[in-house]
């Protein structure tokens, strides 16, 4: 039987992700809200082998809010 989990807890630095508007987010912002840590979308980016795939954008891996969202169950 799986445990029950508590609710995520949010920060001054994160918004809750039905209230966040931005096109994308960063790596540390997106693993935030899908409870991983930021080197396993890393991953998810290097071997391209995730179920969410970022674009690069000068350099930096840009996720897309809308994908995140969907992935975390958030309707928004």
């Amino acid at each position: 039987m799986r445990e029950a989990t508590a609710p995520q807890k949010f920060t001054a630095q994160y918004l809750p992700l039905e209230q966040v508007t931005r096109p994308n987010l960063k790596t540390d912002e997106a693993a935030f809200y899908l409870n991983r840590r930021p080197q396993t979308l890393r991953v998810w980016a290097c071997l391209e082998n995730g179920p969410l795939r970022p674009k690069r954008i000068g350099g930096l891996l840009a996720w897309n809010t809308a994908e995140v969202k969907a992935l975390a169950g958030v309707t928004a």
